[in-house]
């Protein structure tokens, strides 16, 4: 290199080190600018915010629930592309239901059998204790955004998933075939993703023994009608003019209080708006169930009931209702949730006394001089019964009442009439106290504890829901001594002593000790005043 060179390569070293790294990085930066905006120009069609993602831990059946949901800025603007993506249809777990925009993941672990028992409001509390089991069970109504005429509404779900049942309510050509119990539907709007359900009709999700006698129903949308021409069985063979509404009679139904409040009180709330405008389509074929329950069933559809596994035909409606409505979450029975529905429990027991001719009101006090007021004792064949019906009934008619002894086996509508008839109603907790429903306002309920620990079953069985009836309700607890376990095990036993102990060895096992084998001897000196205070709160 000559020595020229060397003068020239120190001038430009110097030079830029003072006034050229200053002027590079100034344009390096401008450039950099102008890139972004450039390339934020071109591609601001195809941007759009983050979606918020809420997280919500639900111990029904081990879900985890993830809500997505747009920012509000993409709703008021963009809306060319909002309006498509806010009707997808998402289904990451065909065993759950979920609406527009939320995904729903099974987590399959060790913990499911733990959690379905825990969701089971049938098992007294100590045993659940022994589980570790908590009460922290409520999952939020999901809903689905629309993006019609450009505005932002919020339209119901295709399909809803709540805490004891799930359900979905279809409308324009809906065709059903019950021989494969598929539901398929021709929608208008644009989806993607899964859109197909496989659900089982009866409103008491969570509790696994029930379920799976309940028959799985698989509901399948398509994009248009033509689209259901291609299936083997969907062409139409009987056309129905009515709703349609699908629920099972499996699971629990023939035990009294199941019958009640997994399917009579959700059929109600369900079908009351058609005004008997709707046609039952029953899964799970029971005729005694429809037997005994059928003034009600008439006096909520005007049709004959269609068993529909057993039909090969494809039937078509206009609208259709898969599976019951049932707001009220988990440990709460015999309710009706007026602010998720547009009836109350009230409105439920006027529809009963209307349907089984039943009287409004107990005796109240200025009547008591014309006619003594009556009480039920509700007798019991098997277990929990009381063994000493004769000296109960003798107590209260000293106290003042009218004393009717009997047991719920004469048919719905003429035990009714019997529990109508009376002022307050006496029973061992178990199905029979469920008949509360048909007494009149302001009568009182009693409910006798056997040992077991059955205090949290008793409150959320019968004590609050009794609030919702506008009853009176009292409570007796059995000592130990009053316990037909005491002269099977003796006092000292870990049966009488500690339930909490045989719980641990089982549920099958806590059952068959304290609801099958256990019967009721009152102490009539103690159990008294419990009677007087009945007639006082008449």
């Amino acid at each position: 290199m000559t020595e020229k060179d060397l003068l020239f390569d120190t001038i430009l070293a110097r030079s830029f080190s003072r006034t050229g790294k200053k002027r590079l990085g100034y344009g390096a930066f401008i450039a950099s600018l102008l890139f972004v905006f450039t390339l934020c120009t071109v591609s601001k069609p195809y941007l759009s915010p983050l979606p918020i993602v809420e997280m919500q831990l639900s111990v029904d059946a081990g879900l985890r629930m993830l809500k997505i949901t747009e920012p509000q800025a993409l709703r008021s603007s963009n809306n060319e592309t909002s309006a498509d993506s806010e009707k997808l249809i998402i289904q990451t777990n065909q065993d759950n239901v979920t609406s527009s925009a939320v995904i729903t993941q099974s987590l399959i672990s060790s913990e499911d059998h733990k959690l379905s028992v825990c969701n089971d409001t049938s098992l007294p509390k100590n045993f659940l204790d022994s589980f570790n089991c908590t009460t922290n069970t409520t999952i939020p109504k999901e809903e689905v955004i629309s993006d019609e005429n450009k505005l932002e509404k919020t339209m119901k779900p295709i399909c809803t998933k709540l805490a004891r049942t799930e359900f979905c309510e279809l409308s324009g050509d809906v065709r059903i075939h019950g021989k494969s119990a598929t539901v398929l539907a021709a929608i208008t709007f644009a989806f993607s993703g899964n859109s197909t359900w496989h659900m089982r009709p009866y409103a008491r999700k969570g509790d696994l023994v029930a379920m799976n006698r309940v028959r799985k129903w698989t509901v399948k949308l398509e994009q248009n009608a033509d689209q259901l021409e291609n299936a083997n069985f969907s062409r139409c063979v009987r056309n129905h003019s009515v709703p349609a509404m699908i629920f099972s009679l499996g699971g629990y139904t023939m035990n009294n209080f199941h019958d009640f409040t997994d399917v009579v009180i959700p059929l109600y709330t369900t079908a009351r708006r058609f005004n008997g405008e709707v046609q039952f389509l029953v899964t799970n074929r029971n005729p005694w169930w429809i037997n005994k329950f059928k003034e009600l069933v008439k006096k909520l559809s005007n049709y004959e009931v269609i068993y529909i596994d057993e039909e090969d035909e494809t039937h078509c409606f206009s609208s259709v209702t898969v599976g019951l409505i049932r707001h009220r979450e988990y440990f709460t029975e015999l309710t009706i949730d007026p602010s998720n529905s547009e009836y109350s429990m009230s409105d439920f027991r006027s529809f009963l006394r209307d349907t089984y001719s039943l009287r409004n009101a107990a005796v109240i006090t200025s009547q008591i001089r014309r006619r003594r007021p009556r009480i039920l004792i509700l007798s019991r064949s098997r277990s929990r019964a009381f063994e000493n019906t004769g000296e109960i009934a003798r107590a209260a008619r000293q106290i003042g009442f009218e004393v009717v002894v009997a047991e719920a086996n004469t048919g719905v509508a003429n035990f009714a009439q019997t529990v109508n008839s009376c002022d307050v109603m006496l029973g061992v907790h178990g199905a029979g106290l469920t008949n509360m429903v048909f007494l009149p306002d302001n009568a009182v309920v009693i409910q006798i504890l056997p040992i077991g620990g059955f205090e949290w079953l008793a409150k959320t069985d019968f004590e609050r829901p009794s609030e919702g009836m506008n009853l009176r309700y009292l409570e007796y607890k059995i000592a130990a001594e009053e316990s037909s376990l005491v002269k099977k095990y003796g006092r000292d036993h870990e049966v009488v002593r500690d339930p909490s102990a045989v719980a641990k060895h089982g549920w099958d096992m806590f059952k068959s000790v304290y609801l099958v084998h256990q019967n009721v001897s009152i102490d009539i000196n103690r159990f008294k005043p419990a009677l007087v205070k009945a007639l006082e709160l008449l």
